[in-house]
């Protein structure tokens, strides 16, 4: 499964299809500018500010030019950047400018655009301008060690008690857990590997931890991760060096590296 995902992003790499799809290269990508032009010349933003394009795991686009934060629902198809019901926030812009160069960007995003890889790099076109992005760098999912910064119940975050740290690492196909207390993995006796397939992981009920009584907070974030990864099946999606993920139930979790 892995090795056709990687197939799929290499030829679609000036092609097209739904953000939701996983296949196109952008999804999970967090893009900012390199250089905007407009009517063929360079176009001078904002001192300090640059445009910012983050692509979500369940197919919306956020923008931002420096002052209000734009998110809509996305889709790729045909080449075109199509956002839906583009929605803006209204807070005042402290610079002067900001607020001209949020409408400048809402009216590109807004006109469909035509996209394409670069490289690494997200050209989008308009009937005026260009903007070049560059991904930001991004914290792999794999060989690295997740801390839990937030617990998330449906749509609710509440925070990690002082002097407790949980942890999840994904490493040679096998998930490894620490919740301040007890601990666990994956890598028990007949396991099968979890699979990465897009923004899903999928592992199975293989999580095998230790049952030593704990204080209550400790007993709180160890019950977060369990509840999780419980369902043998999460979603992830990671900016810079953060990742959420996230069950079928709404249970989920803030990380960082």
């Amino acid at each position: 499964m892995g090795s056709r995902i990687l197939i799929a992003v290499v030829l679609l790499v000036t092609a097209c299809g739904s953000a939701g799809g996983g296949g196109n290269g952008v999804q999970g990508k967090v893009f900012t500018s390199t250089s905007v032009t407009e009517q063929g010349q360079p176009r001078t933003l904002v001192a300090g500010t640059k445009v910012e394009l983050r692509f979500t795991a369940d197919g919306r686009l956020l923008a931002n030019a420096g002052c209000n934060q734009m998110q809509g629902p996305v889709t790729l198809d045909d080449g075109k950047l199509t956002v839906t019901d583009l929605s803006t926030t209204d807070m005042a812009c402290p610079a002067q400018g900001l607020q001209e160069q949020d409408e400048w960007l809402s009216k590109l995003l807004n006109g469909k655009p035509s996209w394409r890889l670069d490289g690494p790099n997200l050209v989008l076109t308009g009937a005026n301008a260009e903007i070049v992005l560059a991904p930001e760098p991004q914290a792999p999912l794999e060989g690295v060690t997740w801390t839990v910064e937030g617990i998330i119940t449906k749509d609710v975050v509440s925070s990690v008690p002082d002097g407790v740290t949980g942890t999840i690492s994904f490493k040679n196909g096998f998930i490894y857990v620490q919740g301040g207390c007890n601990s666990g993995s994956t890598d028990v006796t007949g396991a099968e590997k979890y699979e990465v397939d897009g923004q899903k992981i999928t592992f199975g009920s293989s999580l095998t931890t230790t049952a030593m009584m704990c204080d209550a907070d400790k007993m709180k974030v160890e019950g977060a991760i369990a509840d999780t990864l419980e369902l043998g099946e999460v979603t992830f999606e990671i900016d810079r060096d953060t990742m959420t993920l996230m069950n079928a139930e709404g249970s989920g979790l803030k990380l960082r590296t």
